[in-house]
């Protein structure tokens, strides 16, 4: 597939119909608490239903409640095998290249904005470690598993946001398309998805492309069951290119939004990093994996650790070679791996259970204008054929 502005244009237009109805109903009917309350019960996959949940409720997770028909079980083991190989990288890559790069984008940063707890600013990076964690699980897709529930919230979720800013009236359609549009979503699917193999290779981790190319069709999966229309969505590696280069220079910008949420996530990162002399990092980590101008779009401080984060691929690569040379030091690093994964994870979470819940309302002090105002090229054209 071949993706033009004019086609990412027409995705501008489109939500997702079956979740978009479904929120709008609860609403309607006055049953969003009822629907919150008692989604809080359901985690798991395959569980009886609560009693009282709205019949719209019941039927949207009857009908999102099993993966897509033509997933390859074989791909998907080896997208887990790839993650548990690279736990902690992904962790880093997903913190402090991916969320970037959704802040560099204006219109994005304004939505994450209108959904930021300012009283809690690790709910999005505890919600994404927590999805990714679930999904990366053995059995993410069969009964008992807690990934399909966080699945089914998250896309209700991104409904509600589309239902909030439509009915108040706070979103230029006309100039930004719709919120949270089908080529939002598959740009979603991109940040989490080659942006984190982009980072990856930038820290020098050394990948298969059997491995790469796994990892991504666990995103497509992933995709699919958040409603992205599988129609326009990249079906490989080579296309992914193409559509993230593409839709990143055609956003990609400063913004206030932007900056303040960058801000806050590297207030949360020096909080997690026990005292104070490593506290600059954080920011230098963020600047080294998206770059000088992306890090000045989003107001990360320039420090002396620019120059010494620089090392980290050397440092990654004595790692790597203790895995190539012991199975022991390969299952040991593993382990430590997975147990610091969960560390982080527990730490933005603060022990919580993320329930990813339909806002009844949005951030009341929302609304600060975010226009477009800088393109970005990349160094090296995208070539297709």
């Amino acid at each position: 597939m071949t993706y033009t502005e004019q086609s990412l244009d027409a995705l501008r237009t489109a939500g997702d119909e079956l979740a978009d109805a479904t929120v709008a109903t609860l609403f309607e009917r006055g049953e969003v608490g009822t629907f919150n309350t008692l989604m809080r019960y359901v985690s798991t996959a395959g569980a009886p239903l609560p009693d009282g949940l709205p019949e719209v409720a019941r039927e949207y997770l009857h009908q999102t409640g099993a993966p897509p028909s033509w997933v390859d079980w074989e791909e998907m083991e080896r997208a887990r095998m790839f993650f548990i190989d690279n736990n902690v990288h992904i962790s880093t890559a997903l913190s402090f290249a991916a969320m970037p790069a959704c802040y560099v984008l204006p219109h994005v940063a304004r939505l994450l904005s209108a959904t930021h707890s300012l009283k809690y600013p690790s709910k999005r990076m505890a919600e994404t470690g927590q999805f990714t964690v679930y999904l990366m699980q053995p059995g993410a897709f069969e009964a008992g598993s807690r990934f399909i529930p966080a699945a089914q919230k998250v896309r209700l979720l991104h409904a509600s946001v589309r239902h909030h800013l439509h009915r108040e009236g706070r979103w230029d359609i006309e100039r930004l398309g719709t919120p949270i549009c089908q080529e939002d979503m598959i740009g979603g699917q991109m940040m989490f998805s080659i942006q984190v193999l982009d980072a990856l290779h930038r820290l020098g981790i050394h990948m298969s492309t059997e491995g790469a190319e796994s990892y991504y069709y666990a995103w497509r999966v992933v995709g699919a069951m958040l409603g992205v229309d599988q129609e326009h969505a990249p079906a490989d590696l080579h296309q992914a290119r193409h559509f993230s280069d593409l839709y990143m220079t055609r956003h990609m910008g400063p913004s206030d939004e932007g900056a303040h949420l960058t801000r806050q996530l590297i207030d949360l990162y020096e909080e997690v990093v026990p005292g104070t002399l490593f506290d600059p990092v954080v920011g230098a980590l963020i600047r080294y994996l998206i770059g000088d101008t992306c890090a000045d779009w989003l107001q990360v401080p320039r420090t002396a650790w620019d120059t010494a984060v620089k090392a980290a691929p050397a440092l990654l690569g004595i790692l790597e070679s203790i895995e190539d040379r012991s199975p022991l030091g390969a299952w040991a690093l593993d382990r430590l791996g997975h147990f610091t994964t969960l560390l982080e994870l527990s730490s933005l979470t603060r022990g919580r259970i993320m329930h990813y819940a339909i806002p009844e309302e949005l951030k009341k002090d929302y609304g600060v204008t975010a226009a477009r105002t800088a393109r970005w090229t990349p160094p090296a054209p995208t070539v297709t054929t």
